[in-house]
């Protein structure tokens, strides 16, 4: 019996013509671009995949133990009048290496007949590096890597059937983690295909729960409307348990799909080595469930046997593909006109150094078009549709949006955490130790903790305002103490400004990125301009890291500010202070001399009697009075530092030298500048 007799229950007068067609797309490469439809076979290893595929095409499949199973095997059928062909190839994964991947591409095989499958598979996968083939000991035990089968001739259908390796369920010696992960994600990454026909084969002999493919189908294929169960091997279950199998198989037990079971029965081993015929295995099949104890159990003949199993596949792929079709041609021209853009960006031919530069000069336009509108937040100008790609993070188009945004962060940030000891109303929860444990952290203190340290240091313990005394009278302090506060109170503010220009120069770099893929699809001219570009950035941001540096080297020089902001908050300083120094005076009087009330008349001897109660205790510190002058001084001085600081680096090094700059990068002036 030939293969187009043997065939014939998967074709249709209705389907050809539509097979055909995507037949002759999968031939032009178009599958690469558009998910294009096919049959998948996929189960558990030795689920007995092999089997159905031989049942349903009468391609003799090789079953050889750890052959067919390693890598995926594409088999293209396309019915034509004439001699039959066979030819092999293989398609490596995009990942390999591009000397690898040449290898393998390279690989063609002309097989006289199936017989050949066997040492074509062997070949296949010593080509593709895997342990256990042919002069390969040592790498990695299941590919990626595709070996493709095309038979042409009078096989009878044009289809596409995928042989997959077996799920793995527990690594072993042979199969490691690493193994199991690459099966899973290979099947996973055909079974997403949303025209893929899912043959989700199971054994009869294993718990359905327990096998993975199921799971699988239930989660690419929610609806159900594109996977078929069959369940293999019937003939090696318990003795007993053929009416939990008849109940599956009828799509009765807990676990159902929409377009439900096939029970088939795989050749026995006997019938593997006498190579029976098609024919013959259908007839053993067809008397297996005719006879107990499978005739008791009510099976509708549609569902039980490979023949059945066939029928319903015509059925299923007429209508997958009259659903399908029309999506496809749809993909197809949206491709096309993606493609013709590109062809479009491209360019006119370009066979002198003139027309290179008249094509760079015109990119350079668009590209410093996009940057200015970006910097100025003109998104409505020009190209509108660049700038409504933004993505997570900064990875923005609107570039002066996101400064406001990164500005105003730093801002506040320095504002609320820039400062190397803050004020607070208790430590409590914070140990001494843990504050101090870095550097650069910043450590939460109160007011009493302020005045103390300004006495002494922390960690050596030395007194700051002790030690920096010189010839001033007491109750006054020394300038060098001032200084000295201010520098440690700062000492955050250069590595938050760093981390700010790093978190900016992470933006402008993404923006160029974003900016050149959209003025050019051609990913060699981008990657060329790209170089180029990155070392325009890298310059631009190693001058805004040394003017960053010399601002920081400013506020390690003597304090100085002529800003009357700074008198205006030391003299408000120093009236709160003494405010609060009167009124605790106060209080004190009216509790020890008043007898807790306070009335004072209005007269010369009340008001006498309440200056000298108070002369009693306003008693002051002089040391105590010189810290908390420069306390008050710090903290003005700080607040008009650090406001002048902030706006330094948005200006002088954010500004100047990372936005500036960027319309200039590539520009045409600067291609005008290219040598030849």
């Amino acid at each position: 019996m030939g293969f187009a007799e043997d065939l014939s229950g998967l074709q249709s007068a209705r389907s050809t013509v539509r097979l055909e067609q995507i037949a002759g797309l999968r031939a032009r490469g178009i599958g690469d671009h558009v998910d294009l439809p096919q049959l998948v076979v996929c189960g558990d290893q030795s689920a007995g995949k092999s089997s159905i595929l031989e049942g349903i095409t009468s391609l003799p499949f090789p079953r050889q133990e750890g052959l067919c199973t390693k890598f995926p095997t594409e088999i293209i059928l396309r019915h034509s009048e004439g001699d039959r062909t066979i030819q092999a190839s293989i398609l490596p994964i995009a990942s390999r290496a591009d000397q690898a991947k040449e290898k393998l591409q390279s690989y063609r095989r002309h097989l006289e007949s199936f017989k050949e499958l066997s040492e074509l598979i062997e070949t296949a996968g010593s080509l593709m590096g895997l342990r256990g083939f042919e002069g390969v000991d040592d790498g990695p035990a299941f590919s990626q890597d595709i070996l493709r089968i095309e038979v042409t001739g009078p096989v009878g259908l044009h289809l596409t059937v995928v042989d997959l390796p077996g799920l793995i369920s527990v690594a072993n010696e042979e199969q490691t983690e690493d193994d199991v992960h690459v099966v899973q994600a290979m099947v996973d990454s055909y079974l997403q295909n949303p025209r893929t026909i899912i043959l989700a084969v199971v054994q009869a002999n294993n718990d359905i729960a327990n096998q993975g493919i199921i799971q699988k189908s239930h989660r690419f294929d929610p609806a159900g409307e594109r996977t078929v169960g069959i369940i293999t091997k019937p003939d090696l279950i318990n003795k007993g348990t053929e009416k939990r199998i008849a109940r599956l198989a009828k799509n009765e037990d807990t676990t159902k799909l929409k377009l439900g079971f096939f029970l088939v029965r795989n050749p026995t081993p006997s019938e593997l080595v006498s190579a029976i015929s098609s024919k013959q295995h259908r007839a053993i099949e067809d008397q297996y469930f005719r006879s107990s104890p499978w005739k008791e159990q009510a099976l509708s003949a549609d569902r039980v046997g490979i023949a059945s199993l066939q029928r319903y596949l015509q059925g299923l792929l007429d209508q997958h593909i009259e659903r399908e079709l029309p999506k496809v041609r749809e993909e197809i021209r949206q491709l096309i006109r993606r493609m013709e853009q590109d062809i479009t960006a491209l360019g006119g031919e370009r066979p002198t150094t003139s027309h290179h530069r008249i094509f760079l000069s015109r990119l350079a336009m668009r590209f410093h078009n996009l940057t200015l509108s970006a910097l100025d937040g003109h998104y409505s100008h020009g190209d509108t549709t660049f700038y409504g790609e933004t993505s997570v993070a900064h990875r923005s188009t609107r570039v002066r949006a996101v400064a406001h945004r990164l500005n105003t962060e730093f801002s506040t940030y320095m504002r609320d955490n820039g400062q190397k000891r803050k004020l607070i109303e208790s430590t409590s929860g914070a140990t001494e130790g843990s504050e101090k444990s870095a550097e650069e952290e910043q450590i939460l203190v109160t007011e009493r903790e302020m005045k103390d340290w300004v006495k002494e240091r922390s960690l050596t313990m030395s007194q700051v305002y002790v030690s920096s005394r010189g010839k001033e009278l007491p109750g006054n302090y020394n300038h060098a103490l001032m200084s000295e506060l201010f520098h440690i109170q700062a000492s955050r503010w250069e590595t938050v400004a760093h981390e700010h220009l790093g978190t900016f120069s992470d933006v402008i770099e993404n923006f160029v990125e974003l900016a050149l893929g959209h003025v050019t699809p051609d990913a060699h001219i981008r990657s060329k301009l790209g170089d180029r570009l990155k070392n325009a950035l890298l310059k631009n941001k190693h001058e805004a890291e040394a003017e960053l540096s010399r601002l920081c080297e400013d506020e390690r020089q003597q304090p100085i500010t002529y800003n009357h902001y700074y008198t205006d908050n030391v003299q408000n300083a120093r009236q709160d202070s003494t405010r609060k120094l009167v009124k605790k005076a106060m209080n004190e009087a009216s509790v020890q001399d008043r007898n807790g009330k306070l009335h004072i008349s209005n007269n010369s001897v009340d008001a006498e009697k309440l200056l000298a109660s108070l002369q009693k205790r306003i008693i002051v510190d002089m040391d105590a009075q010189a810290c908390t002058e420069a306390l008050a001084g710090l903290s003005a001085y700080y607040k008009v530092a650090l406001k002048t600081f902030v706006d330094n680096v948005c200006r002088q090094v954010i500004e100047r030298h990372l936005l500036n700059p960027l319309p200039q990068i590539f520009c045409p002036e600067e291609v005008a500048a290219m040598g030849d």
